[in-house]
């Protein structure tokens, strides 16, 4: 008999870090001849289903429910064995309850500060999960500041990590990647670029992703008349990997108490090191071999990209052959999730 489990994921309707890593637990789980599992997003308050979720949901038999008592989120519960919940949301954690599921969760955003209502309702929930797996340590220290409860580790989220790797010698410039929202750097990296004194040609600038910001971010680099610059929008996984391995560093830099920081990871699995601000979980996710600097500082990271260009190919090479070392050794494999949902629906702690 196979065991059965249910991924379930707040959505808002954008593909991102949660769902990409949904999609690749659910991917390797499905590999296992004793495992079936399903996908159920929750439709939170303002769900819209974008382009970029709606193409790499293609293929997917995905149940959307709504919060609350909606009867496809019971009856998905009552069929499995075991429940993987991302974050905390209580009404999934009573339903699992109720009907006495095993009940995992992946905890990806930090804790605010201060008790409300809300607050004291999700800290209960997460209370009552048998496990929890927070995916940095930043995060885990914000929901238990103290003593760490049984069933409590980091495991670090990731989602089907780009492979490859490029000559070092052979790679040029810098590149982002992230939805272009308020406080996920992109325009702090643009001043930045504007002020460092880099040769342009040497060392491009590739700009990915796309969001509300987009439009203001290219008046601004047309009105500053800035060379150098590629804005690529929107990707597939493909473009993706092939811009950040033939970039010599990727530049992460958030002003936003970022939980983790997937971009980095991905960017080290390729052998190229980040750049990165002192955000959150972000120095956890980008590794020893990165250069920081503090949040919101164009001027700070500025320095650090003429520090990026100028330094030698050795010293180089040897930072993108350490990042994917290191990485290999801050990760649980992605049988993780299979061995745990295993051992969950048959009780064993």
């Amino acid at each position: 008999m196979k065991t059965k489990v249910v991924i379930v994921s707040p959505c808002m309707g954008a593909y991102g870090g949660i769902e990409a890593f949904v999609l690749a637990i659910a991917a390797a789980v499905r590999r296992e001849p004793d495992m079936e599992v399903r996908i159920c997003l929750k439709r939170v308050q303002g769900f819209a289903l974008q382009p970029s979720l709606k193409a790499m949901l293609q293929g997917e038999n995905v149940i959307y429910t709504d919060r609350g008592a909606d009867r496809d989120l019971i009856e998905t519960i009552r069929w499995s064995d075991a429940v993987h919940l991302q974050n905390a949301p209580p009404d999934v954690v009573f339903f699992a309850k109720l009907f006495r599921k095993p009940l995992a969760m992946t905890i990806h955003n930090y804790m605010t500060r201060g008790f409300t209502p809300h607050r004291l309702l999700w800290r209960l929930a997460a209370r009552m999960a048998d496990e929890r797996w927070y995916n940095s340590q930043f995060v885990w220290d914000t929901w238990e500041p103290g003593v760490k409860r049984t069933g409590s580790r980091k495991v670090p989220t990731v989602s089907k990590l780009p492979e490859g790797w490029s000559p070092p010698a052979e790679r040029r410039g810098f590149v982002f990647l992230s939805r272009w929202i308020a406080n996920k750097g992109v325009d702090t990296l643009v001043d930045a670029y504007a002020r460092a004194k880099l040769d342009r040609e040497k060392w491009p600038l590739v700009l990915m992703g796309d969001g509300p910001l987009r439009k203001l971010i290219e008046y601004a680099i047309k009105k500053r008349e800035l060379t150098g610059i590629r804005v690529l929008g929107f990707v597939d996984e493909a473009t993706k990997t092939e811009q950040i391995k033939n970039a010599r560093w990727i530049v992460v830099p958030p002003n936003t108490k970022e939980d983790f920081g997937l971009t980095a990871v991905e960017a080290r699995n390729l052998g190229v090191p980040c750049i990165i601000t002192r955000d959150g979980g972000l120095p956890e996710a980008a590794g020893k071999q990165a250069l920081i600097c503090e949040p919101n500082n164009p001027e700070a990271l500025a320095r650090l990209l003429e520090h990026a260009a100028a330094m030698d190919e050795s010293e180089y090479a040897g930072r993108a052959t350490r990042t994917r070392e290191e990485l290999a050794t801050e990760l649980e494999p992605i049988e993780f999730y299979a061995q745990s949902y295993r051992r969950l629906a048959h009780h064993e702690r």
